[in-house]
């Protein structure tokens, strides 16, 4: 009889007592049998911090590999944090799934697995499903409240904003909303998600977490004002979980809506992508907020984007060449915060 993939263990290996007071330094050692190290393993950083009694933070970045505002924050957090700060417990993981950060791509350069869709994962799949499966079974239970950065990675660039989704627990979703609120980015977003299968964010909520994402910047780069949001942001969390002590700093925040599908537009043709709007600036519906060009020759006239959904330009493609089906852009609405 075969075993139920869900009951078999796990091959990731902590380096470190995740229990233990005081900080830790380590990894989450995967074992990855391969050409040129028969016995090698994945090595993902991991820091935990652990002083007096308190609830548990998850807080991870580098999801995907080409967004660097989360690792450049958590990374920072790891080395400065100290137990005598903390109320609880800090579990920090800089780039979840590191040989996509290493690689500086969005996906996994070993199984080309995107990690935020490979949830809850499998102990017996791919790297990147077993790295999933490690999370979901034995890092997200163990969290109160779980913190994942992103931006736009080299594809997408967004106005900066951390955002929770809508829940059908609405106690829990205030929960999340609160927490955003506390991150204290320029824009607070209800997110909807284009197909939420396999992603991290779904399998944190339905374990009933408290979670919050970001979008901070994009174009596979980090400015020092989406770094400095970020820095904030995780220590505000903290804060408002009352693992660190003291108040988050107030900031300033537009809340965001993406009521419908109709925020998302999508590319129908290949070419250049010459925008007329620029990021957070106000759109109508109906309004032309990107031209695509024919490149193959000349004299021949752009095709002509459209907002489906008046509000404000909070995400676009980043390249300037487009292919069908690439997301062009996105407008959200601005509302009062819940």
């Amino acid at each position: 009889m075969l075993m139920n993939p869900a009951l078999r263990p796990s091959p990731v290996v902590p380096t470190i007592d995740l229990a233990a007071p005081g900080v830790r330094h380590g990894h989450l050692r995967l074992p990855y049998s391969r050409d040129d190290s028969a016995w090698g393993s994945v090595m993902i950083p991991i820091t935990v911090v652990a002083g007096g009694e308190g609830p548990t933070a998850l807080v991870t970045g580098g999801n995907h590999g080409d967004e660097y505002e989360g690792p450049a924050a958590l990374f920072d957090l790891a080395q400065r944090l100290t137990p005598e700060e903390v109320s609880g417990r800090v579990i920090i993981v800089p780039a979840m799934n590191y040989p996509a950060f290493a690689a500086g791509t969005r996906t996994s350069p070993i199984d080309r697995g995107n990690l935020n869709r490979s949830f809850p994962g499998r102990p017996d799949g791919t790297v990147t499903e077993k790295i999933a499966d490690y999370f979901t079974r034995h890092l997200v239970p163990l969290a109160d409240i779980v913190l994942d950065f992103h931006s736009g990675g080299r594809t997408l660039d967004f106005v900066p904003y951390a955002a929770a989704h809508e829940l059908p627990d609405k106690a829990q979703e205030a929960r999340c909303f609160a927490a955003v609120a506390a991150f204290g980015a320029p824009y607070s977003m209800r997110m909807r998600e284009i197909d939420a299968v396999g992603m991290y964010d779904t399998t944190v909520e339905e374990m009933g977490k408290v979670f919050v994402t970001t979008e901070l910047g994009g174009g596979g780069t980090a400015s020092a004002r989406t770094i400095a949001i970020a820095r904030r942001g995780v220590a505000n969390v903290l804060r408002h979980a009352g693992i660190l002590a003291g108040q988050p700093e107030p900031a300033a925040s537009r809340f965001l809506d993406m009521p419908s599908d109709d925020c998302f537009v999508f590319a129908e043709e290949a070419g250049l992508v010459a925008f007329v709007r620029d990021l957070g600036e106000e759109v109508s519906e109906g309004e032309v907020v990107a031209l695509i060009h024919p490149i193959a020759r000349t004299g021949l006239a752009p095709l002509a984007m459209r907002a489906k959904h008046g509000g404000i330009l909070a995400a676009r493609h980043f390249p300037g060449l487009v292919k069908p089906g690439d997301c062009l852009f996105v407008t959200a609405t601005i509302e009062e915060a819940p």
